[in-house]
């Protein structure tokens, strides 16, 4: 299985820029100065790439080699745009369906996810560049596999990835708990996008307010809410149910 490269020093991480490498993350050292320092930040912009800006202490931590204040993630997986990917999908699936996940941070909750999409028919996967977990050994393990199947498409904002979504014909429904209404309520056999949230703040408030529907799991217990990727499957589930009985 392919690892997740980690690469360090500011013209290494230019050069895997420039090569057109799946850069996944990249760590800046608070305060960096320089002119090499000016150009990769140059460049980052130009290539639409965040850079997180962290402290020394935490590029140390990330790796024992001489990082000159950079260090960078490279994907074991490449990355889709998703302008193209929604359309080809619209183009030659009858039934489409989409999963965004809204900054959701574990790295184990997204393979398992991934598993789950692959495994119910979902299309593509879409993800934001700032805040969400990376695609690791560990994701891709957790995953078995499945993330070299579901297209991975990174965005700036979830929102702005929502509003596309509706204007492509695609309904977003919202999995959460502010709402009465339950998933069993919605209709997920037209072309359908769910969102998922984080693990600790579930989906952003503005985000909720841009979809079309909100839906929530009934739980009957006394625990008030289920792990991500348990609930995720429930919702794909449901949208393979009643997809299958048209």
């Amino acid at each position: 299985m392919q690892k997740t490269s980690q690469i360090y020093g500011i013209r290494a991480v230019m050069e895997a820029i420039n090569a057109n490498e799946p850069i996944d993350k990249v760590f800046i050292q608070k305060g960096l100065k320089g002119s090499l320092a000016k150009d990769l930040e140059t460049l980052l912009r130009k290539n639409g790439i965040k850079a997180n800006y962290v402290p020394l202490e935490k590029l140390n931590h990330i790796t024992k080699n001489n990082h000159q204040g950079v260090v960078a993630n490279i994907s074991p997986i490449p990355f889709h745009e998703l302008e193209t990917l929604v359309e080809d999908v619209i183009e030659t699936e009858k039934q489409p369906l989409f999963l965004l996940l809204d900054q959701l941070s574990d790295v184990r909750n997204f393979g398992a996810i991934i598993r789950t999409a692959e495994c119910s028919g979902v299309h593509g996967i879409i993800i934001q560049k700032k805040g969400a977990a990376p695609v690791t050994a560990d994701t891709i393990k957790t995953s078995a596999g499945a993330a070299f199947k579901v297209p991975i498409v990174k965005v700036d904002h979830i929102k702005d990835a929502v509003y596309y979504l509706q204007g492509s014909g695609v309904k977003v429904v919202a999995a959460t708990e502010k709402t009465e209404s339950d998933l069993y309520q919605i209709d997920y056999t037209g072309p359908t996008a769910i969102v998922m949230g984080s693990e600790d703040r579930g989906i952003s408030p503005s985000t909720l307010k841009a979809v079309d529907d909100l839906a929530s799991i009934p739980l009957l217990g006394e625990i008030g809410s289920l792990n991500v990727s348990v609930a995720c499957a429930i919702f794909l589930y449901e949208a393979v149910r009643q997809r299958q009985q048209i």
